[in-house]
């Protein structure tokens, strides 16, 4: 298998979407490439483990693509062999009432992750500066203040909140979160395939809607706000990585594998030792235990 560098996909500088390969290559089969999934996430369902009874960071996993970029199968994939306790999914939609009279990030801030434990967040924060940079009559409903109309959001605005959302990234991982940005990046053209097999499988049916036909329309445009918040918001605290994903199999790997070699850079993160009172009497438990 091809050697994975994350430097390789971890956005340092100003990166142009359009001049980055929605394909990558990993030299081998694709049951070859699910092996070694198999043994990443393994790898880091164990790491999970140390994190957990370390109890000092968080890991947060931000997800961001295109509709059917493949986000919930590769969660799905990537987290299977993580003990059940030690990982939460969230995923974001359309902010409900409660949410709205609240600020943007707070829904993000009560979801995040406690220490010990990975938290997902399928869709993120960085929709309200992607799908209300679209569509920003969307901002109306958070009855901002100065915002009357679509007409009063200005570049300034959106400036603004590029670095609050850099704010609250730096916060967190002052305070022991981890923070890992995800773009799977895929191609117009994969895009139609995989919206025509929704089509195409009765099973799969329910996931389309016929908005999703009209967002596709707005490629071009999702593609340039995608682009300006990669760049805007790659930092050393919080980096974005951008992960060629027309091959489902190669992203989940890709990411696995960006994951946990990034993770175990944490030398610190290992299982606490017992007591030393406890330690010295441990022959004397297990004889105890085994009496019985």
């Amino acid at each position: 298998m091809k050697k994975i560098n994350p430097e390789d996909f971890r956005v340092t500088s100003e990166i142009n979407l359009d001049e980055i390969s929605t394909q990558f290559d990993l030299q081998v089969k694709k049951k070859q490439i699910k092996k070694a999934l198999e043994l990443k996430r393994e790898e880091l369902g164990e790491w999970q483990d140390k994190l957990y009874a370390h109890g000092k960071y968080a890991v947060l996993v931000c997800l961001q693509g295109i509709d059917t970029a493949g986000k919930d199968s590769l969660i799905r994939e990537v987290f299977k062999d993580f003990n059940s306790r030690g990982v939460v999914v969230h995923s974001f939609k359309v902010p409900n009432s409660l949410e709205l009279k609240h600020d943007y990030l707070w829904r993000h801030y009560i979801a995040l992750p406690a220490r010990g434990k990975f938290g997902v967040f399928n869709r993120t924060h960085y929709e309200n500066v992607l799908v209300t940079r679209v569509h920003p009559e969307y901002l109306l409903n958070e009855n901002l203040p100065g915002i009357e109309k679509v007409e009063d959001i200005n570049d300034e605005f959106w400036e603004k909140r590029y670095e609050q959302i850099r704010d609250f990234e730096d916060h967190i991982a002052e305070n022991g979160t981890i923070v890992f940005k995800f773009f799977l990046h895929i191609s117009k053209e994969e895009q139609r395939q995989r919206l025509l097999r929704r089509l195409n499988k009765p099973n799969k049916n329910w996931k389309f809607s016929p908005g999703d036909l009209e967002e596709r329309k707005l490629w071009k445009t999702y593609r340039k706000y995608y682009q300006e918040a990669i760049n805007k918001t790659s930092t050393t605290k919080a980096p974005w990585y951008v992960i060629p994903s027309d091959s489902k199999p190669t992203a989940r790997y890709l990411v696995a594998k960006i994951l946990y070699d990034e993770l175990i850079k944490y030398e610190d993160v290992k299982e606490p030792n017992l007591a030393p009172e406890i330690f010295r009497k441990l022959e004397e438990y297990i004889e105890e235990l085994k009496k019985e």
